[in-house]
């Protein structure tokens, strides 16, 4: 077969246990036909192929996010200013001040997502006062994970809140001596209170919508992702919200391989939700772009037990089996694959109760389903999950959270939350996963820091030697792995012949570089479909060129989707105030904050190195 594209003196980790390494690789009608050494390869070249230089940089199967909101998170990426890996608070308030002075009325500046505190030098949040020196007219909305949002004053006039306003249920309104709201909202103890307040800012024309949707795609292709399962999300309608997407994919304009699930909308309509759309759609309707996955993240509104680590644990509520069971016993009944929101182990015990009594009578035999999250599984609750032939799908929200959860139950509890290693262990299927945009960044490289170092954002390492993976084995939860979770196993993740042609050539060699700068790895290559959708540096001539962004004044025009890494530090150092008296040039207060911690000094002086200190002076 002669080929479309063929790629020679590459690296290749293929993930595949049969040939683990390649040079060279040919692609024809959008899949691998030839994987090997450059002599056997070359076989395949024709009058027409496209020959591409590797010029030795590594090479791995296109990244698959096993659990991401990526169509609502298109929706709005072009209206998001985002702190993902931004290393000072100092910068943060900046880049928050100048959109200010760039977003037209009646816009709102909105930082959605991707953040901690605990990655800025000066290891706290912005404080409203802040924000509102930073933006006096512009209304901005902060989200903080889904613990808090901070408002500046001119979103609480944008939004209605007033001392007149009652606390929502699920969720308060801080108030000041007078009983008027500060601009803090607090999620006490579900994220209700934060979803409502988001969804009152203005929303892009729908042309513009289709243009923020394929900067996002572009955004995860530049980061080597070329496929998604998108777990659905609140106030994400079906059919509604996912007009845009299915347009894409009519055009031929997907970058990204998208399986979508049915996330219900409606408290207590549930199950009136599932047996509508098991009417208008079947599980893997659709193509190799855009298919249907089944139902969830989330089942029915009382089986979510809400993740904030700030917060106890919640107790689910007494009436959520019979709820649940209603909703599982009808989609394994229409043999729909499900997934479910579950954090705690106390709460994945009574949904697992749940599963076992509707799979005597209605046998799941061999359907897929799944736990996302899963962060405090028991050993005993994997071997429930594996005796049911489900799987578990974990994302790095310890790595934005971690701190929070030491803080709550300690150091030991945290060094195997998740436990991914038991997991494998006991042969349950796993895959690797961000839950972008809301909480963790949309970086698989953050999480793929996080899975091999063990360590959060803010350097705090929380897994020892004995949980954390080595780097093939996170690369394979990220690539052959998360297949399954789509029911695409043996379809995609590996480059093999025979399967789907998608591939990322890496801006450094993940399997050698020290831990911290995997963080910065990015795709300078990027294939989907047997066809080129990103190039960078030496491979930007033979890459679609990026689009302009829709409107001007969108923060995707100023500022890169993801800090970009070392080159940017110069600017980020002269940003930062209080200098050090040492030689290093970093701030005098962060050094002091240091000097108090009980975070390992080694620890400390990984995490500064990084921001370019080098006295250590503390």
């Amino acid at each position: 077969m002669s080929a479309n594209l063929i790629f020679f003196n590459g690296r290749c980790h293929t993930v595949d246990p049969s040939q683990p390494k390649a040079s060279a690789v040919a692609i024809a009608d959008g899949k691998f036909v030839a994987v090997g050494e450059y002599s056997e390869v070359m076989r395949h070249r024709g009058e027409t192929t496209q020959v591409v230089d590797l010029k030795g940089r590594t090479v791995v199967p296109g990244l698959n996010d096993s659990h991401l909101h990526l169509i609502r998170g298109g929706l709005n990426y072009n209206l998001e200013l985002r702190w993902e890996g931004v290393p000072s608070l100092a910068d943060a308030l900046r880049m928050l001040r100048q959109q200010a002075e760039r977003t037209p009325s009646p816009q709102w500046v909105r930082v959605v997502g991707g953040w901690t505190e605990f990655q800025f030098a000066e290891r706290r949040l912005p404080t409203l006062d802040e924000i509102n020196a930073a933006a006096p007219d512009t209304p901005v909305f902060i989200l903080h994970l889904y613990d808090r949002a901070l408002l500046n004053r001119a979103a609480l006039r944008a939004v209605g809140y007033t001392r007149d306003t009652p606390n929502p249920p699920g969720g308060e309104i801080q108030r000041d001596a007078a009983g008027n709201p500060t601009g803090l909202l607090i999620a006490r103890p579900n994220a209700m209170i934060l979803y409502a307040t988001l969804a009152r800012g203005p929303k892009l024309p729908l042309e513009y919508q289709v243009n923020s949707t394929r900067q996002f795609m572009r955004e995860l292709n530049r980061l080597g992702v070329t496929s998604a399962i998108d777990a659905g999300g609140g106030f994400q309608n079906y059919p509604e919200d996912y007009a845009i997407i299915e347009q894409l994919a009519r055009d031929r304009q997907l970058t990204i391989r998208i399986a979508y699930n049915l996330f219900t909308q409606r408290k207590g309509l549930e199950l009136e939700d599932f047996a509508q759309w098991t009417g208008m759609v079947k599980p893997g309707q659709g193509d190799d772009f855009l298919r249907h996955n089944g139902a969830g993240e989330m089942l029915v509104f009382s089986a979510a037990d809400f993740e904030d680590f700030l917060e106890p644990r919640p107790e689910l509520a007494a009436g959520m089996e019979d709820e649940l069971e209603q909703v599982v016993r009808h989609l394994v009944i229409n043999r729909w694959p499900f997934r479910l929101h579950a954090t705690y182990d106390e709460s994945i015990s009574r949904m697992l109760d749940v599963f076992e009594k509707v799979n005597r009578e209605i046998p799941f035999d061999g359907m897929h389903w799944l736990f996302d999250h899963a962060e405090t599984i028991s050993l005993r609750n994997i071997d429930r999950v594996k005796a049911l032939g489900g799987g578990i799908a974990i994302q790095h929200r310890m790595a934005f959270q971690g701190e929070y959860f030491v803080e709550r139950y300690g150091i030991d509890a945290a060094k195997h939350t998740p436990p991914v290693q038991r997991m494998l262990a006991a042969g349950v299927a796993v895959g690797g996963g961000t839950d972008a945009t809301r909480v963790a960044s949309y970086n698989p490289w953050t999480a793929l820091y996080w899975l091999t170092s063990g360590r959060t954002v803010g350097g705090l390492r929380l897994a020892d030697a004995d949980s954390q993976l080595s780097r093939e084995t996170a690369l394979e939860l990220w690539t052959r792995g998360s297949a399954w979770f789509s029911n695409e196993q043996g379809k995609k993740g590996q480059i093999k012949v025979g399967q789907l042609a998608d591939l990322a050539v890496l801006s450094a060699d993940y399997f050698s570089v020290p831990e911290d700068d995997i963080k910065s790895i990015e795709s300078v290559l990027t294939v989907v479909d047997g066809k080129i959708v990103y190039g960078s540096g030496d491979f930007g001539d033979i890459a679609p060129q990026p689009l302009p962004v829709l409107p001007d004044w969108s923060p995707v025009g100023w500022v890169p989707g993801h800090y970009r890494g070392p080159a940017a530090a110069p600017l980020q150092r002269a940003a930062l105030p209080h200098q050090c008296s040492g030689p290093c040039g970093v701030h005098q207060h962060a050094h002091d904050h240091a000097r108090q911690s009980t975070v390992p000094a080694a620890d400390l002086i990984g995490f500064w190195g990084a921001l370019g200190c080098s006295c250590f002076a503390f």
